[in-house]
């Protein structure tokens, strides 16, 4: 018997008959033990695969043994009797045990019914060469009416959940708020991004923009903006302008982007008389909280310099690590991405990266660790790059990814946000003042976690070092 193919039918108690068998099948993985630590708490190294998760061949680690119950259980609560089944007691008998590699089927047989709803199934899970390595009796309530479930998929799973986000927020919430000019803020989701940075102690918002657009996204988000200054501009690329006048005036120590496109404030930013240029090359750093990592991931440039040269390159490699340490990261790790590790000359970007490195080797890139070229595996993964016989300090252990071009880099991050559900946010960089250029479809708190970013980053240029350690 096997559960329908669309979804879930269970089994009445009227319905079950004696003999009644169901079964799945189960290959034992290292995931799943380790799942199954997490879950129970249970840490027997004997249970417990040692750093070995792509490994499925290994025989060394045994299942625990309630685990196996918890296949039963699937059975039971999935196909026969199926959903509404209420456990009432199982025993068991262990005479085997099964491995990571194995493959289990596990099979239950109605035996015995007794008194609505209660029955009494056997239950089996066999092993590899068929031995039965486990065997009990289950008394369950089975259901009393029919149920016809399609069950959404489950939400995805992450063994490790660090937070990065919340620690910059906090620290940035010890700094003076900065007054922020927020740019054509006239949809709810930007306009609620800057009030919850303002209730949160980060920014003092100065909106500029249409002000009856602006009034109708408080509206539609139900916020009370009499309180903050509006300037009234209906026009994108004057409001942008208005934005950079009011840095120039020292009114505002940050501008943040609303609902428009990044090339109609950036246009405003570099422009030669009256912009926000700087002596070096903007850029834009990506930093995104990915929570299998212990720190923050830096990905630059992904949003500005579509296919930036080599003395752009050292700026933006500069730009980012000058932003990882206003983060807490006293020496970051800098990786500079290639399709390879090694230096080929028909690979430009190989070339590019191990002249960057050799520059921060003779102190003309300063404040970080800077190796190249290295591939996305081996800069981010220490098996990788043991694998391929690395001799790197920032091999495996990289905290700031240099892209070779905007293209490779945007689909990094958005791959990175989308697929493995890292939480984005980002900030410009090497202007006079920090941009926070937040995507349109960014949520709240990527915008506040930006407003952070700036908040850390100017402290830093200030003081000229960090007051915490991420």
């Amino acid at each position: 018997m096997n559960a329908p193919v669309n979804g879930l039918k269970n089994r009445t108690w009227d319905e079950l008959k004696v003999g009644d068998t169901a079964s799945i099948e189960k290959r034992v993985t290292s995931r799943d033990l380790f799942l199954f630590a997490h879950a129970s708490g249970n840490l027997n190294p004997l249970n417990i695969p040692h750093l070995d998760v792509e490994n499925e061949g290994s025989t060394s680690v045994v299942a625990p043994s309630m685990w196996l119950g918890s296949l039963i259980s699937s059975v039971l609560g999935n196909i026969l009797p199926g959903p509404g089944t209420l456990y009432r007691s199982q025993d068991f008998e262990f005479m085997g045990r099964a491995h990571v590699g194995d493959l289990l089927k596990i099979t239950v047989t109605l035996l015995e019914k007794s008194d609505s709803p209660s029955v009494i199934f056997g239950t089996t899970v066999m092993g590899k060469n068929g031995d039965c390595i486990a065997s009990g009796k289950a008394i369950v309530d089975a259901p009393l009416q029919n149920i016809y479930l399609n069950p959404g998929e489950l939400p995805g799973l992450l063994m490790d959940q660090h937070d990065h986000f919340d620690k910059l927020i906090s620290e940035a919430k010890k700094l003076e708020p900065m007054l922020t000019a927020v740019v054509c803020p006239d949809d709810s989701t930007s306009l609620l991004g800057a009030v919850l940075a303002m209730k949160e102690g980060l920014i003092i918002p100065i909106l500029i923009g249409a002000r009856n657009q602006i009034q109708n996204a408080a509206d539609e988000a139900q916020l009370d903006i009499s309180n903050i200054e509006l300037i009234d501009i209906a026009d994108n690329k004057l409001a942008a302008a208005k934005a950079v006048e009011l840095v120039h005036q020292q009114k505002a120590s940050a501008i943040m982007k609303g609902n428009l496109h990044s090339d109609e404030l950036l246009t405003q930013v570099v422009k030669k008389d009256g912009g926000l240029r700087t002596l070096r090359r903007i850029s834009h750093v990506f930093v995104l909280n990915v929570a299998s990592l212990e720190q923050p991931l830096f990905i630059t440039d992904a949003a500005i310099n579509i296919a930036p040269d080599l003395p752009t390159k050292v700026d933006i490699i500069q730009n980012a690590i000058d932003l990882a340490r206003a983060c807490g990261i006293k020496l970051p790790y800098v990786a500079v991405l290639s399709a390879v590790e090694t230096v080929s000359f028909n690979i430009p970007s190989s070339m590019d990266a191990a002249i960057l490195a050799k520059m921060a080797d003779r102190g003309q890139i300063t404040g970080g660790l800077v190796d190249g070229p290295l591939a996305m595996d081996n800069a981010i993964d220490v098996g990788a790059a043991k694998t391929k016989h690395l001799i790197s300090p920032v091999a495996g252990k990289a905290q700031i990814l240099v892209v070779p071009n905007l293209e490779a880099g945007n689909m990094l991050a958005k791959q990175l946000t989308f697929v493995s559900h890292a939480q984005p946010a980002g900030l410009v960089l090497g202007a006079q003042v920090p941009i926070m250029l937040t995507s349109r479809a960014d949520n709240e708190r990527a915008r506040l976690a930006s407003c952070a970013l700036a908040q850390l980053y100017h402290a830093f240029l200030k003081n000229g070092y960090s007051t915490f350690t991420l």
